[in-house]
């Protein structure tokens, strides 16, 4: 029986990268822009369900439900090309439309005053389930409705379905360059904290990374925001393959998670993918083999997350955990021999504290697409460099809060207008910098034994995943 998971689609920038996922799924699984099946597809090849539902007339619905504060992106979706895929009733847009102003109090606060119709939805989504296994949030954490809006979910998601997963994909802003939003610190700050006190998982896809892989390896001088969503929208796509074609392993959200989270706190993954080409790029594509992927994978230019390329003296930072998930037809003995190679390479640097490879999880090809690729591979990778954005953030955010600079565009919302000193800024920061400080003590081979109390979190191995017991529906 699969498991299904529910998608929530927070804002323009969740939206907009949730309209390729649902483009890619459907490329994917043959199925057309208005949900109907292809008569070209073999039937029993997959598991439709986990994403989709079938309607009465046999339509495919995404388990999708499409929330913004103001109209503009969620109408293009409805008026493009699958405007009829999504269910009408799963799309949700604010009666003023007004938006949240790039400011995280308005979106939190906008939240807690529509919650009720929010939740009317995903009670009936769940509900509509057999078997649900958990929820993904495509969301920015550097807005105002992604970032509002997506805390106040984290925080009531958890209270109100307990036995799920929260898995989500959070886009991290370019680093270094605020743009448009001059209040972009304190709202990744706020939405920091509630992604590491009330999410399983977070992918975290960052627009620096993203930018830079488009110029230097795609060629693009200067992407479009569609051209980097289609770029996030393969690797959510090759994430949840094995869910969707799935094998003896990995066949569910837990099976994935699991063994890339050592403890609750450490669960921000990092990503990597390859080959990355574009269209034009096709005709000059020579061979992939499995070794040739899987090392590719472990280069810094593939992976979509930026960190220093500096070392500090006192801190080498580590892989805790990876998964690579292989798409292609694969023999798993290159599978054995490549890991053998990385091994005797040293190709990746690994924790100290305990046991700790490269796992593998061999996937189906999507039969309904051209691919000219005969392997391709995606990394899941649970890396302590990660922490280095983290540091960022706090970093702008002190820059911004020590001066007290843009604080009353927040004070005009519930959620701060009796907390005359900020407390609930400063606790936000303080959160993530003891996730700073966790992922830091990760690298030291002392970290079993390391005092929880002063550095925030618990690092008992059994403590993160203890309410995702295989009994549970």
């Amino acid at each position: 029986m699969p498991r299904e998971i529910i998608t929530l689609q927070l804002g323009q920038c969740g939206n907009q990268i949730g309209m390729e996922f649902w483009k890619q799924l459907c490329a994917e699984h043959g199925i057309s822009p208005d949900g109907i099946l292809q008569d070209s597809v073999v039937e029993g090849l997959d598991r439709k369900d986990v994403f989709f539902y079938q309607a009465d007339d046999e339509h495919y619905i995404p388990r999708a439900v499409l929330l913004d504060l103001e109209p503009r992106v969620i109408n293009t979706i409805q008026t493009s090309t699958y405007g009829k895929l999504y269910n009408p009733e799963n799309i949700y847009i604010s009666e003023h439309g007004g938006g949240a102003g790039n400011n995280w109090g308005s979106g939190y606060s906008q939240a807690d005053k529509l919650s009720e119709s929010i939740f009317d939805i995903l009670d009936r989504e769940a509900d509509n389930s057999d078997s649900l296994e958990g929820f993904v949030i495509c969301h920015s954490i550097s807005g105002g409705t992604g970032s509002g809006v997506g805390s106040y979910l984290l925080e009531r998601i958890g209270d109100r379905y307990p036995k799920t997963l929260v898995q989500t994909y959070s886009v991290f802003p370019n680093i270094g360059s605020l743009g448009d939003v001059v209040v972009q610190p304190y709202n990744s700050i706020l939405t920091l904290k509630r992604l590491s006190l009330n999410a399983d998982s977070v992918v975290i896809l960052d627009n620096t990374a993203l930018n830079s892989i488009a110029a230097e390896r795609l060629r693009i001088p200067n992407p479009t925001f569609s051209q980097i969503n289609q770029l996030v929208s393969t690797i959510m796509a090759a994430s949840t393959s094995t869910l969707r074609y799935p094998g003896y392993m990995n066949n569910d959200l837990i099976g994935l998670i699991a063994s890339l989270i050592p403890t609750p706190q450490l669960h921000f993954l990092m990503t990597g993918y390859t080959p990355l080409t574009t269209e034009s790029q096709v005709a000059s594509i020579r061979k992939t083999t499995v070794l040739d992927v899987m090392r590719r994978l472990l280069q810094p230019k593939n992976i979509m997350v930026s960190t220093p390329k500096e070392r500090h003296e006192d801190i080498r930072h580590c892989y805790i955990s990876i998964l690579n998930i292989i798409q292609g037809e694969v023999d798993p003995t290159q599978v054995h021999k490549s890991l053998q190679r990385i091994r005797e390479r040293k190709l990746a640097q690994f924790i100290p504290w305990g046991p700790a490879s490269i796992q593998v999880a061999l996937s189906k090809k999507p039969p309904h697409m051209q691919s000219a690729h005969r392997v391709s591979g995606l990394m899941l990778a649970n890396h302590t460099g990660i922490s280095t954005l983290f540091k960022t953030a706090c970093n702008q955010f002190d820059k911004l809060f020590s001066r007290k600079a843009f604080v009353e565009q927040f004070k005009k919302f519930e959620i701060f207008s009796n907390d005359s000193e900020l407390s609930e800024m400063i606790n936000s920061k303080e959160v993530v910098m003891r996730l700073v400080e966790e992922y830091q003590a990760a690298t030291r081979p002392d970290y079993i034994t390391w005092d929880p109390s002063r550095g925030g979190g618990s690092s008992s191995a059994a403590g993160g995943l203890e309410k995702f017991d295989s009994s549970r529906r």
